[in-house]
């Protein structure tokens, strides 16, 4: 079955600029703090980045996931149930997709990527391992609500998260997301929506700091592709050789911080606007959470779903979370 054409919901000015892009790196770059959410690294060239990263001996998180959803099919398939509409967040290459897409048998398949041109290559080639599936990409920032294609109407609906994307947002954010999953997800729908979610487990420091300071150099490169994306489509003057990556283990809130450092005192433009940052100063780009079941769980709830059941690796690296939206409630 053909793909169809992609579902835009980009807010571009006449110029074809991302406002939202443009408003995150100018606000983030005038703070004292300067920082840029780590969703504008996926750019085409970004997101060929983080594949592969994922391939890397350090990063252990995809071989994890990859584990978890090659062995648990049959249970994925008893606790989903078959022909439900499979709406992936972020999707990518949809690498993973294929396992849980052959294990529970889904009427519909939309992945929602905001890297257009990288959304579309993945949903060709996906929709050429299941022939028969409808494919209906939509090309959007998935961190806010989203419209659903109208070949979806009627059909359950199971959100899919993998990768522990949501360890990259603060949990006043995250929450703030997984809401806005929820309300993507229920609205118009006459089942109540579920979400499989993958989130990275807290473990020993120096395996974390490897996973996100690989000895090539990739994910440096990764980081780095920020601020050329930044000078490529927003005018800037930065230069990117004066810049470079850390990755470090904050412990007080379990998270890994990622990070550009400027190796020297350095004045650009972005769209006309002038910076300028101080030798050592940093460009807070990344952070990745890492979770027990208990957080995980109290992050889930807060964002109106309620955990259904838990897969773990056998190194219990990683989890994947199958989730319910919550039933809304006036009281505790």
């Amino acid at each position: 079955m053909p793909v169809t054409e992609a579902l835009r919901i980009i807010d571009e000015d006449d110029s074809g600029i991302d406002r939202a892009f443009r408003n995150d790196v100018l606000t983030g770059l005038a703070q004292r703090q300067k920082a840029v959410p780590a969703r504008w690294f996926y750019d085409e060239r970004g997101s060929e980045l983080f594949e592969d990263i994922t391939r890397l001996e350090e990063y252990y998180p995809t071989r994890a996931e990859t584990e978890i959803l090659s062995a648990r099919g049959a249970e994925f398939a008893e606790a989903v149930g078959e022909g439900a509409a499979v709406v992936e967040f972020g999707s990518g290459s949809s690498a993973k997709t294929p396992l849980l897409l052959s294990a529970i048998s889904p009427a519909a398949y939309v992945p929602i990527d905001i890297s257009g041109d990288f959304l579309r290559a993945s949903a060709n080639a996906l929709s050429e391992k299941f022939p028969g599936l409808p494919v209906c990409p939509v090309e959007a920032d998935f961190t806010r609500r989203v419209t659903m294609p109208e070949a979806i109407a009627g059909l359950p609906r199971l959100g899919f998260f993998p990768g522990s994307t949501i360890g990259n947002l603060v949990p006043r954010t995250a929450v703030d997301m997984l809401r806005e999953m929820r309300e993507t997800l229920c609205d118009g729908a006459e089942h109540r929506a579920r979400l499989l979610i993958g989130m990275d487990r807290v473990k020993d420091a120096a395996v974390l700091e490897r996973a996100y300071d690989d000895e090539a150099g990739v994910t440096a490169a990764f980081n780095l592709n920020l601020l050329h994306r930044i000078n490529r489509q927003l005018d800037g003057t930065i230069p990117v050789e004066s810049f470079r990556h850390r990755a470090v283990w904050n412990d007080d809130i379990a998270r890994i911080e990622m990070h550009l450092v400027a190796t020297r005192d350095i004045a650009f433009t972005v769209c006309d606007r002038r910076f300028t940052i101080h030798r050592d100063e940093t460009i807070h780009t990344e952070n990745s959470h890492k979770y027990t079941r208990r957080s995980a769980n109290a992050l889930l709830l807060a964002g109106g779903w309620t955990p259904l059941r838990h897969w773990r690796d056998a190194q219990d690296r990683f989890m994947l979370i199958l989730a319910e939206a919550s039933e809304m409630r006036m009281a505790p």
